[in-house]
């Protein structure tokens, strides 16, 4: 398997994606780390991570929000850039 060289913000990002576990992380979270929309949008186009849309309830209010979550490629990813 090639390996996946990932750059110092795709790799601050996945790695922020792995810590988030099964529940993943928000866009707008993502966006208050300093992540662009673009960024984000290679690490699903690589496939080191996928995009939910979910409904989620906030202040007693239904929403939509993108839940963005590490693959495992985007594991694997990770631990060879380390």
């Amino acid at each position: 398997m090639p390996t996946m060289r990932l750059s110092a913000e795709q790799r601050r990002a996945v790695s922020l994606l792995a810590g988030a576990g099964r529940n993943g992380v928000t866009g707008p979270l993502l966006a208050a780390h300093g992540f662009s929309v673009s960024t984000i949008a290679g690490l699903v186009s690589r496939g080191l991570a996928t995009i939910a849309h979910e409904k989620v309830k906030a202040g007693g209010k239904l929403i939509e929000v993108a839940r963005v979550r590490i693959t495992d490629a985007g594991r694997d990813a990770l631990g060879e850039a380390r």
